[in-house]
């Protein structure tokens, strides 16, 4: 790995001579543009906007516009002279709580390497960091831009995230959000009894990238002159707009409870917003059947009721005779 900046770490008094390093790299595959009759590449080129003429690279340069609307023309040398370029220091602002930096702030990872003879400092900072479980807020200049971001320590090693501007994070204005729905307790509490179902430790190396081991197996079945997937015809005669919401929420809830070997509490089933009173309470729990058995057995009861009042009317006109 090639450090890509180094510097100091400054927090007070104290210098941390530091390497930087890109912690991720990107793991897809990357597809090129073809013709697609031979499948030859296709290759872009630079050229003049007013007379089309290419131009090769080492005669590319950057320029900005001015408020006159004139295009300046900038050099690397231009752009070393700036005074934060020149300035090989990442400024430690202040220490904050860790979760008070949301994860949406986070970019870019980058791991910090002592790059001096004695590791001392940047032992003390780690350590320092880890009792207090605080984040360092930092900014520094790389690549043409200032960074504000966060030092923190992971798997022992000090890693500084890069974090976005708050211009950078868009406001969550959502449309499907303006009318809350109502969602009954028991509903929250069957929700929270599938959430510890599938409670675990966080484990990433048993996931994998589906998409890209399913794209690298269709390339190598494609070169092989074959066929790698089928794709199965989808019934289309469905009048569903796919956004119709499940029917009974609670069921599904309960449903996926059980189909992950958890026990659903079926005693919860009355709606906790209505005053239907400790007695109702107590037989549920006795009977020990859903609401979804309940409702039928109401049903029949009242159908029979007109029955009996038939039968004591003739009961009665028998009687007269």
């Amino acid at each position: 790995m090639r450090s890509i900046w180094k510097g100091e770490v400054s927090f007070g008094l104290v210098n941390v001579p530091v390497k930087v390093y890109a912690a991720t790299e990107d793991h897809d595959l990357h597809a090129r543009q073809v013709d697609k009759k031979d499948g030859v590449r296709i290759r872009y080129k630079k050229v003049r906007d007013d007379n089309g003429e290419e131009v090769e690279f080492a005669d590319i340069a950057k320029a900005y516009e001015s408020d006159e609307g004139e295009m300046v023309i900038l050099t690397k040398e231009d752009l070393a002279s700036l005074p934060v370029e020149q300035n090989h220091e990442i400024e430690v602002t202040e220490f904050v709580p860790a979760d008070q930096v949301d994860p949406v702030a986070f970019d870019n990872a980058y791991f910090l390497e002592p790059a001096s003879r004695s590791n001392r400092a940047y032992v003390l900072m780690r350590e320092a960091l880890q009792q207090t479980d605080r984040l360092a807020i930092c900014t520094f200049t790389l690549r043409n831009r200032t960074r504000l971001c966060a030092l923190r320590v992971y798997k022992d090693v000090l890693m500084l995230q890069t974090l976005l501007w708050p211009d950078e994070i868009r406001p969550a204005i959502l449309d499907g959000l303006d009318k809350e729905a109502k969602v009954r307790p028991q509903e929250i509490k069957m929700a929270a009894s599938l959430i510890e179902t599938m409670a675990a430790d966080f484990e990433p190396e048993k996931y994998e990238d589906d998409y890209q081991n399913q794209l690298k197996e269709l390339i190598e079945a494609k070169a092989a002159g074959g066929e790698a997937f089928t794709v199965e015809e989808k019934d289309t005669s469905s009048d569903d707009d796919g956004d119709d919401e499940v029917a009974d929420l609670l069921a599904a809830l309960r449903a996926s409870v059980k189909d992950r070997g958890g026990k659903a509490d079926d005693a919860d089933d009355q709606d906790d917003g209505e005053d239907s009173g400790s007695a109702k309470k107590t037989a549920g729990k006795k009977s020990g059947n859903t609401s979804a058995r309940k409702a039928p057995a109401k049903k029949t009861a009242a159908k029979k009721a007109p029955a009996k009042k038939a039968a004591a009317k003739k009961s009665t006109a028998k009687k007269s005779a």
